[in-house]
């Protein structure tokens, strides 16, 4: 963020504005109360969430893998099912329909951290993932990576990767990462200026036509792309991926014989074609690069008509509610 971001026009001492951004100029002391409402310490200006509900965090928020071992030791796939709905989802799992992802045990309920591609996926990036359906306050998540620059102190939970910078890629960069994104929806287009935000916070992007949402085979076409990408690269040096697969999103009716509108049903076709891409993509990246570690979630979900609703950027709970996993191949 540039100075001119967050600088309070109301201030014409430009010293004194630079007094509080300056960290080594922050300490114990009370700061000048002329730049502030209110005298807080160093420790109380990095925390923005109650301390006693911190604390209990730290305690309850381990996740059931330690990432810390993780990184460095594996590849990382994060690979977002853009548009799933958990109850789709759900029912192709129960119907045995979706064998590669049933492979690697149940789909978790769990709230979406936004409404549509752009909110939930600034979440996502910054570490914050979908988080357990029935999760009453911060306390009940059970975060992967962990930024400490969040306001929630400098300390990550046991397990959780704790970075700094404005991502978790650039984290990882930092333990040794290749970055890649492959994009699917338009927010992955660099043919403009706001679909190359996400791919800028990788060290590689990579986006085509044939990759998009109205082309029917565009997750075998990521996929054929990653598998002579893999061949090619530095085996020595871990990769993190993220893989936008946009086949789910609209539309989706060609992949339901006969259909000519998107639905429930379609939704359901789109993701059993995208499970046997998927096949691929696990069979060869394992045999190729070695052990990995997979996040597979959706962002969003949509909606078919349900209490009068369309698509989705609404908070609806078709919408907010999304399918999540993670698992090792």
């Amino acid at each position: 963020m540039s100075d001119d971001a967050i600088h309070d026009n109301s201030m014409n001492d430009n010293s004194m504005y630079d007094d509080l951004i300056n960290d080594n100029l922050i300490n114990d002391n009370l700061i000048n109360d002329n730049l502030m409402h209110e005298n807080v310490t160093r420790q109380e200006a990095l925390r923005e969430v109650p301390a006693g509900l911190f604390g209990r965090t730290l305690n309850a928020m381990q996740p059931d893998v330690d990432m810390n071992k993780i990184a460095g030791s594996h590849d990382i796939l994060f690979i977002c099912l853009d548009t799933l709905r958990y109850d789709v989802a759900a029912e192709e799992e129960s119907k045995g329909t979706t064998p590669v992802l049933n492979r690697y045990g149940p789909w978790e309920k769990c709230q979406a951290p936004g409404n549509f591609t752009y909110p939930s996926h600034h979440a996502m990036f910054a570490g914050f993932l979908p988080c357990p359906y029935d999760a009453k306050s911060i306390a009940d998540r059970q975060p992967l990576f962990f930024p400490v620059n969040a306001g929630m102190g400098k300390r990550a939970p046991a397990g959780a990767f704790g970075f700094s910078g404005a991502t978790i890629m650039e984290g990882l960069e930092k333990a040794g990462y290749d970055t890649w994104c492959v994009g699917g929806v338009a927010f992955f287009d660099k043919r403009s200026d706001l679909g190359r935000v996400f791919p800028g916070y990788f060290r590689r992007s990579y986006w085509n036509p044939s990759f998009a949402c109205p082309v029917k085979d565009s997750t075998g076409n990521q996929v054929d792309f990653l598998l002579k990408k893999i061949e090619k690269a530095d085996r020595d040096i871990p990769v993190f991926l993220y893989l936008n697969i946009d086949a789910i999103h609209y539309p989706n009716y060609f992949y339901l014989d006969g259909a000519v509108h998107d639905s429930l049903e379609s939704h359901g076709a789109a993701l059993r074609y995208v499970d046997g891409q998927l096949g691929r993509l696990f069979e060869r990246w394992k045999a190729v690069r070695g052990s990995t570690f997979v996040i597979c979630c959706s962002d969003h979900g949509t909606c078919y008509g349900e209490d009068g609703c369309q698509f989705h950027g609404i908070n609806h709970p078709a919408v907010t509610t999304v399918p999540y996993k993670h698992f090792t191949l």
